[in-house]
């Protein structure tokens, strides 16, 4: 993803899929801000394997995702297991969007990891970050979608 486009372009497509999957599959509404997440975050992330060689990596306040796993299932009692696979499979739907909207800019298919889901900052191995969007819910919670490299002279497995 890193040379086939340009970084405003795969800015804004990355932007455009994280908007579209959220609030369909939450009604949730991402918008674009400058509040990171901090205190009580959880991440998603799916490694690209075939295509591109980059990570992406989706961390947010565990309230955000909680309330995202609340709407899709649409109740409150909801447990952190029924969270974290929520979350990872709203991580997959998500990349799904992005390959999807790469292979229609690039024509270049492309082939990701199952989402690993994790307590706390999670930055993958061997990557550097290229870009971060940050978002917020309007409600005082906050999510980022980050996008990393591999590290220069890195494998990038």
């Amino acid at each position: 993803m890193n040379t086939a486009l340009s970084q405003d372009r795969l800015e804004a497509l990355l932007d455009q899929a994280v908007q579209e999957v959220t609030e369909l599959s939450t009604g949730v509404c991402l918008h674009q801000d400058d509040p990171v997440p901090g205190g009580d975050l959880c991440t998603i992330s799916i490694s690209f394997q075939k295509g591109f060689h980059t990570t992406l990596t989706f961390c947010a306040d565990t309230a955000l995702l909680l309330r995202m796993t609340q709407n899709a299932f649409y109740t409150d009692a909801v447990t952190f297991r029924d969270m974290e696979d929520f979350s990872k499979e709203y991580f997959n739907v998500l990349c799904g969007r992005i390959a999807a909207l790469l292979y229609e800019t690039t024509r270049t298919a492309a082939r990701f990891s199952v989402p690993a889901f994790y307590r706390g900052q999670y930055d993958p191995q061997a990557h550097q970050i290229q870009f971060a969007l940050n978002y917020t819910d309007g409600q005082q919670h906050s999510a980022q979608l980050i996008h990393h490299i591999p590290c220069p002279g890195k494998d990038a497995s």
